[in-house]
Formats: structure tokens, sequence, C-alpha cells
């Protein structure tokens, strides 16, 4: 299907082999594969990762909500279309042949591959479609922000589904439609082993029906999953999917705690891990298999996304409905302390909600931007127009003595007072805070930061406690501070609204777990869902981040611009697109010669 193939009468809209938000389709209809893999890969291998924590739910239509998800259930379903990633937001066919939409955005239709199956068999349906999104919307708060906008969907033909849009001009709606997990409707609609309908409304440990390139083979619950490769994948040879998947077997184990994880890697029990501490990059990997050249330690640039991460105020609480209390909290946090004492300097402070792109505001407003934030001036803090965010800067007695100064000002400013050394808000209420953390990386943070807490007179604590208890707090917002992390496309849009929006304020599992509910920040989303270019994008985008800073609503906290992996050196990968960083495990493949060369597995 040509990327601009309309009907003979010229009346409909022209049919897509592929979907950009702003920009040109780098591969035109008919191409034979991405030009970042290796077709002739081969196949075969095992592969073991690590993942921390638990599991015991394969059900992704409760993911969030209801129990702990195996990540592993999200190998097994395609979606609609599929991301290049050497291209910005570019989405090509792969459950379906193509699109078509109106230049006002205000529906789209998905023609199905005739050839899309099911590992039962059966064809993947416009039902199918129908009842994944119906399903999707109505089961978890995060796929309910994200479709919100799709007010219908129905079957338009054999293989089509139409999604209309309850307003036009969302040129992100036609686009993200086609990241729609599709769910089969007569798997869940039938019964199991033991004839017991399906529920999809809850936690499962069945295997589940999928139509991607993995199954679940077994698992232990809780402990490990084992996906295969299914040898007659119907997608096998789209050219989406040329060169990827080469693996046999993907192996997932599961960890409560980081150090084991490493311990077991270590010995050989996984294949790579995922270093996320700053402090045991630079000292646990000191082992003979690395200075033998048998484990590889790399890092991966970190080209696709932002991300902000802070310690998260939980606005919920009547003590944090005061910025100036927030701001406070900002001024107490000793980053470059932190940094030199815990991190080896390895981190940067971040500054940004789209830390790392673009789309972070710097500077003072102009242009565009000012434009648009001009149309919410009288809801936004004054500082938004005449001063450039900054977060304060420690490092050395007197800059935190400085900054503790300033901490003490705004909370007097704001009725606050310390009474026998203990901080007492306007009510005469003590400030208290228990910062919740679910591991040891967590804690540490979270004690380095107690005791700058306390110098202001905020009585605090560090509540640990497992995976299970933290997720179930988190999705009921029963928690005073927590590290949380949003991370940021190149490409914002209707996400937004799940990570700032009023609505989600109240959807237990979402993730505005600030719980903001700002008139300003809810029409600055609306400035970039309906930017109408990328130039637009960008300006809406930097307004938004700019008052989100000046709220307070995070301690931010820091970032590092490369992904960190140690592997055993068995495996081979082409050239990485830009926006893959590691690849793993989609376009590596086992090498055998390498294999032989470090020896057998333990």
């Amino acid at each position: 299907m040509s990327s601009a193939q309309a009907d003979p009468g010229g009346s409909e809209p022209a049919w897509r082999h592929a979907l950009s938000l702003f920009g040109d389709i780098k591969y035109p209809a008919g191409f034979q594969r991405f030009d970042y893999v290796n077709p002739d890969a081969p196949k075969g291998g095992v592969a073991r990762t690590i993942s921390i924590g638990t599991f015991d739910n394969f059900n992704v239509a409760v993911m969030g909500v209801k129990g702990q998800i195996a990540q592993a259930a999200m190998a097994i379903y395609d979606t609609l279309m599929s991301p290049s990633q050497d291209e910005v937001s570019t989405e090509y066919g792969l459950l379906a042949e193509g699109a078509s939409h109106p230049d006002d955005y205000s529906w789209v239709i998905y023609r199905l591959r005739k050839e899309a199956r099911w590992h039962d068999g059966k064809p993947v349906t416009p039902e199918d479609v129908i009842f994944s999104i119906e399903t999707l919307k109505k089961q978890s708060p995060s796929y309910g922000a994200y479709y919100r906008h799709v007010a219908k969907a129905e079957k338009s033909g054999e293989r089509d589904v139409k999604f209309t849009f309850d307003v036009p001009g969302n040129r992100e709606l036609p686009h993200i439609v086609g990241q729609l997990l599709v769910l089969p409707k007569h798997y869940w609609e039938g019964t199991d082993d033991q004839g017991r309908k399906r529920d999809i409304s809850a936690t499962t440990l069945e295997k589940p029906l999928g139509s991607g390139p993995y199954r679940i083979a077994d698992f232990v619950a809780g402990r490990s999953v084992r996906l295969e490769r299914v040898k007659d994948y119907w997608g096998a040879n789209l050219p989406v999917r040329i060169g990827q998947n080469n693996f046999d077997e993907l192996r997932s184990e599961y960890f409560r705690d980081n150090n084991v994880a490493l311990e077991a890697f270590k010995a050989d029990q996984a294949d790579w891990i995922t270093e996320n501490s700053a402090k045991q990059w630079a000292t646990a990997y000191d082992f003979p298999a690395v200075t033998e050249k048998r484990v590889v330690k790399e890092e991966f640039p970190i080209n696709d996304l932002g991300r902000m991460q802070g310690f998260v105020l939980n606005l919920r609480r009547e003590q944090f409905k005061d910025a100036r209390l927030r701001r406070a909290f900002n001024f107490a946090f000793d980053f470059e302390e932190m940094n030199k004492q815990l991190f080896y300097g390895q981190y940067k402070r971040i500054d940004s909600y789209f830390y790392g792109t673009e789309l972070a505001s710097s500077g003072l407003p102009e242009g565009q931007e000012l434009e648009i934030l001009q149309t919410v001036r009288d809801k936004v803090p004054p500082e938004v127009f005449t001063t450039p965010y900054t977060n304060p800067v420690g490092g050395n007695p007197e800059a935190v003595r400085a900054n503790l100064r300033e901490a003490m000002k705004l909370l007097k400013e704001a009725g606050f007072e310390v009474r026998e050394r203990k901080l007492v808000g306007p009510s005469g209420k003590p400030v208290t805070a228990e910062i919740l953390v679910e591991s040891p990386s967590s804690e540490r943070i979270a004690l380095f930061f107690k005791p700058s807490l306390e110098r202001i007179g905020v009585t605090t604590s560090v509540r640990v406690v497992d995976d299970v208890q933290y997720e179930n707090r988190v999705r009921k917002f029963d928690f005073d501070i927590i590290t949380d992390i949003w991370g940021q496309s190149l490409s914002p849009g209707n996400e937004q609204r799940e990570f700032w929006g009023s609505q989600a304020a109240d959807e237990a599992g979402s993730k505005n777990t600030i719980g903001i509910k700002n008139p300003a920040v809810d029409a600055l989303i609306d400035k970039v869902i309906f930017a109408k270019d990328r130039a637009g994008l960008v300006a809406a985008t930097k307004a938004l981040d700019r008052v989100l800073l000046w709220n307070f609503y995070v301690v931010p906290q820091f970032s590092y611009p490369y992904a960190r992996y140690a592997r055993w050196d068995r495996f081979a990968h082409a050239e990485l697109p830009k926006f893959a960083r590691s690849g793993l495990p989609t376009l590596w493949w086992y090498d055998q010669d390498k294999a032989n060369r470090i020896a057998k597995r333990s």
C-alpha cells in the first residue's frame, strides 16, 4: 500500500503505510527492512536477563492497577503499528497494513493485514481491536487517559477499524491509536482449562494468548519467566520485523535486591545486567571476568527520551499545598554533596521536566512560547516571566547555609515557624514527612536528604517497604514523599494529561502521583496536544515545563545521559540506530564463536 494511495474517486483520504507526527517519513512504501538491522542475523541461542522485584500477573489490561505485571507479558503482543528507531515519532504497519485519516485528524481507519494471526492460528480481527481499546480504557487509568479522546471504535470494513475522536485537530491521536496493544477477544471471553470463564478485570497467572514474536513457555511465579520464539510467527518476514527477535529463548530471572542480582550476574546466572547505581558501576565491576574481557561494560547514549526524576511532594497532604514550603524543601537539598559522596560525581542535576531534550525550557520565555504563556498569565507564578528557573547550588558549607537561610525566609513568609527545633505550620500543627522507599538504593538517597530536612525543622522519617506494599500505597496516593520518574518522548502529547492533568489526580494508579490540579497546567497541556507543527509543539512544551518548574511540585534529583550495561560477551549486533539505546534484546543475536571463546556457562 503506497503512502498516498487514494480511492479512485478521490473523495477519501489517502492510505498511508506509515504515520509521522511532524517530520518526513524515511522509509517509502514497499521498503524491505530498516537500515539498522542485520537481515542475516542468525536465529537461535538463549538470552538471560535480570528483573528486580517480583510478579503475580500476566494480564496487561490491569497493569499498574492490580498485581505486579511480568514485563515479559508485554512481549507476546503485536500493535497496529511499529516504530522505527532511527526517526522521531514515526511508525510503520505491523498488524495493520495501512492507515487513513482526514486533514483535520477527526478520525482514523486502520486496515488489518490478512495474514495477521494469534498464536492459536485464528485471525486478528476488527472485533479484537475494538475489544482491546474499550477494555484498556475501562480497566486502566493510564490507557483511559491516553485514549480519552477516542469517542468511538467501530468496524468499517472486512478488515477495517475506524476510530472517531471527540474533537478534531489532535494530530497525535491517529498516531497513538497505532500503538494500541491488541488483545484476543475470543480468548478473554472464553474459558480456561478448568472450564472457568476468564475475567480480564482480574490478575492471572494463566499463560495468555498473544500474536507477537514470542510466547510464554513456562514460569515460576514471582521468580522467573521463559519466553520462546514463535517459529511460525505470522509477521516474521514483515519489513518492521526482519533481522529482529533473533533469540530462541528469553529468560527473565527476578531478584528482590540489586546486590543479589549483581552476584547472580557475576556467577554467570544471567547474560546481562542493567546498572542504575553510580556507586556500583564505579566499584563493583572489578571481578576477574571483567579483567579477562569475558564480561563487557558498556554505556549507550540515551537519545530517545527526556525525564524528570524527583522527590514527589504529595499535594493531597495539606502541608504541601503551599508552594513556598515545597520550594524550601528544594533549598534544603544539597545535590552537589550527595553527588560527591554517593555517586562519584557522575550525575547532573535535573532542571526540566523534559531534561535531555530540545523541549526543556531555559532562560526567559520569548517568541511563540511567550505568546502561549500570556494566555495563562493570571494563573501562573510571576517568576515564570521574570526569572530563569535554576536549582539551588550547594556543595560547600557557605552555600548550604545560604540555601537554608533562603528556605527559612520562605517558610516564615508562608506562616511557618520553628518551635523547640520543630517546624510548625500556620495551624500550629508540626510539619512531618515520611519518605517512602522500596529499595536500598532509594533508601540511601532518602537518608541523605533526611538530615537536611531536619535542619529546617521538618520531622522526617524514612520507611522501607517491599515492592507489593510500595505499589499499593503509591496507587492509592498513600504517602508524603516518594521518588518518581516520568519518561518523556521527543514528541509529547496526550500522556501529559495523565502525568499532570487535573482529572488524573483523583484516578487511583495514575501517573499524576503529585496530585496536580492546576487550570494553567491543563490549558498548557491542551496547547501541547493540539500543536499544529513541530515549532508549536516545542514552544508549548517549554511553556508547560516552565510552569511546572515554578510551582515546585517536586524536588528535582539527577540524571545520567547513558544507559549502563554489563554483559557476558556472547552476543553481537549491527550498528545501533540513534534512538535504540542498547537495542537489547531485539536487535542483538547469539554469537556462537564468542560464546565458545569465553567458555561454557556455569
